[in-house]
């Protein structure tokens, strides 16, 4: 049986063949990973927060030499490289906000507060 992968937010989940990358995931279910390296560990923009979906360890395989020398304490808070987790069973993935949209978000908060005190 496959393992299923769900990409929030959006929910999208898939079904990908064991060893699958969660770059390749992605791409198959049509959601945009930044990526510079070509799937390398040397850009660390696939970073992604990973969870289980039943609350064993998320379906990946350890992280390798090279994720580890770059995301050293980060992996304890449930991140890794898209690029570099490959999918071994069932498994949710949050992916980041985009910087662009966070700055825009946060300036249309801070507007909406402004306008709430007239």
């Amino acid at each position: 049986m496959e393992p299923q992968v769900t990409f929030l937010p959006g929910n999208r989940t898939l079904k990908v063949r064991s060893g699958t990358n969660l770059l390749q995931a992605a791409r198959k279910a049509r959601i945009h990973i930044p990526t510079r390296c070509g799937g390398n560990a040397g850009c660390l923009m696939c970073k992604v927060e990973v969870r289980s979906t039943d609350g064993t360890p998320a379906g990946l395989t350890p992280p390798g030499e090279a994720e580890r020398r770059k995301l050293g304490p980060l992996l304890e808070q449930g991140i890794r490289l898209a690029c570099q987790a490959k999918v071994v069973g069932p498994a949710t993935v949050s992916l980041p906000e985009n910087p662009l949209k966070a700055a825009i978000r946060k300036q249309l908060e801070a507007q909406n507060e402004e306008d709430s005190l007239w």
